[in-house]
């Protein structure tokens, strides 16, 4: 038996697809109506209710406000709207008043499954089906009107996992590094969040401390809870309910123990809510590594420390690293946000797998990354020759690598250092064009190469020697990655076990 509780129904947001928005007098805005704003069908059940309660029929009330009946019913039905004057006449006409009939709730629970079920009628999963609307009558008991509203529910979550396709994620993707590009990946508004949550604590210059962080979330209402038991799939739980963010008792060796934190408090701040498709995921992501980042790396002092570097000739990600306390990956994503915006230099960044998978990335140098039809390029393979894999194959893995290398669209040189993580190492590369080498250490390298990509003679192709000899002669048994089977990880947040984050939430809650 399906159960749903009326007084906790939630329609999806695309059943509100076809609602009259008070006010406007036209079906097709689609908006859900605010919590503090009534829309027709509400008005129209309550004016039902209320006429019913005084034992009027629908012709006496028609005839009280000089109405046909037929435009009463329509009202009612939540197909009309009537204007003030109107209401204030029915109102009159009821016993009532217009405020009373203007308010938001639902008469009662049955009046709100009501008014669910016709929402849902209304919303396109009915239209797709090519489903008539029916009409909702006294008849029908509270468990036929929950089971059509749960199977609607569930027809239009199924729908919109079908929709969640790596191509909808990746030109997602593509969409964002358009974005991103355009402003020179740097957000005045998340830099002033971050100064005005440093300015809060008392920040008074030089690295982050963990105690301020910490501090940081005690100001925002939350305490710290290290745990042994935190589901798999996430690497912070956030309880908005009792103010409390849980956390990893054990940290991984190559992640910054303050990010996870930072990150929670980041989505309270930016004040994100559940992400209606990937769109809206990966620029929550986005806003939530740079807030980090910019809390971490302070814009002020980050900017200073870099005019300085620059002018001295000398601009290092290693430095920066190392001056501010924070992981590799940060400083060259930080360098990124301040490279053109504050220094002037055009710059690109890349996340190489050890696979030569791109993972992150970055560019408004005009350097030419790979691409797929959809102009994404995270998951396209990067060229053998560029820095972020040679430096793979370097064997001193603790000093800076830099190269020039040699590309159709010009010449540029990058810095790359390699990174380890539960998936395998990785690189992170900071590039710029050759015409701004001179502002950074590692300038003077020998080290260069030439890139054809995406020509296949470059480095898709093998060479015709070893070719010829090999050809016919090789059966490699290939290891299929679980990522090419794996369907796209779907749900509110992608990739997350929502089931086992509530169990663990509800284990973990305070008692009362």
């Amino acid at each position: 038996m399906v159960t749903v509780d009326p007084s906790r129904i939630s329609v999806p947001h695309s059943a509100y697809a076809a609602v009259p928005v008070r006010g406007a007098g036209v079906v097709g805005a689609p908006t859900e109506p605010s919590p503090d704003e009534v829309d027709a069908l509400t008005l129209g059940r309550r004016i039902r209710e209320r006429r019913l309660a005084a034992g009027m029929t629908l012709g006496r009330l028609a005839e009280a406000i000089d109405r046909a009946p037929s435009q009463v019913s329509a009202i009612e039905n939540g197909k009309r709207e009537p204007r003030l004057s109107m209401l204030r006449t029915i109102a009159l006409a009821l016993g009532t008043t217009a405020d009373e009939l203007l308010r938001p709730d639902a008469p009662s629970e049955r009046a709100a499954l009501e008014i669910a079920v016709e929402r849902a009628q209304r919303g396109p999963v009915f239209a797709a089906l090519g489903l008539d609307p029916f009409r909702v009558a006294k008849t029908m008991n509270d468990q036929t009107l929950q089971t059509i509203l749960a199977l609607h529910n569930e027809i239009d979550r199924l729908h919109r996992e079908r929709a969640a396709t790596p191509e909808e994620a990746r030109r997602a993707n593509a969409q964002l590094r358009a974005e991103m590009r355009a402003r020179d990946n740097f957000y005045p508004e998340l830099e002033a969040k971050a100064a005005e949550l440093l300015e809060a604590v008392g920040h008074a210059g030089g690295p982050v401390s963990h105690q301020l962080v910490a501090d940081m979330a005690s100001h925002l209402g939350y305490s710290l809870h290290y745990v042994g038991d935190l589901p798999h799939s996430t690497r912070s739980v956030t309880d908005k309910r009792n103010g409390r963010i849980y956390l990893p008792t054990q940290q991984s060796p190559s992640r910054d123990s303050r990010s996870p934190i930072l990150q929670a408090l980041a989505s309270h701040l930016l004040g994100h809510e559940e992400p209606g498709n990937y769109g809206d995921f990966l620029r929550q992501r986005i806003e939530t590594n740079y807030l980090t980042a910019a809390i971490l790396l302070p814009e002020q002092a980050a900017v200073r420390y870099l005019t300085e570097a620059k002018n001295l000739r000398r601009i290092s990600m290693e430095e920066l690293r190392d001056h501010f306390a924070v992981s590799y990956e940060t400083a060259a994503h930080r360098f990124t946000n301040l490279a053109t915006a504050r220094l002037d230099i055009p710059v690109h960044f890349m996340k190489v797998h050890e696979s030569g998978t791109i993972i992150k990335a970055y560019e408004n140098d005009s350097v030419r990354f790979p691409s797929d039809a959809l102009g994404a390029v995270e998951g396209t393979t990067v060229c053998r020759n560029w820095t972020a894999r040679t430096v793979f194959d370097v064997e001193d893995r603790f000093s800076p690598w830099y190269q020039y290398t040699d590309t159709s669209s010009g010449t540029f040189w990058c810095t790359s250092r390699i990174e380890k993580a539960k998936e395998g190492e990785y690189s992170v590369s900071v590039g710029v064009p050759f015409e701004h080498v001179k502002w950074f250490r590692g300038r003077e390298t020998p080290h260069r190469a030439v890139s054809r990509c995406p020509d296949e003679s470059c480095c898709r192709r093998a060479p015709d020697e070893l070719a010829g000899k090999w050809a016919d002669a090789s059966w490699p048994a290939a290891r299929t990655p679980t990522s090419l089977l794996a369907a796209l990880p779907t749900g509110t947040f992608p990739g997350v076990d929502q089931t086992e984050v509530y169990q663990f939430l509800e284990a973990h809650a305070p008692r009362t």
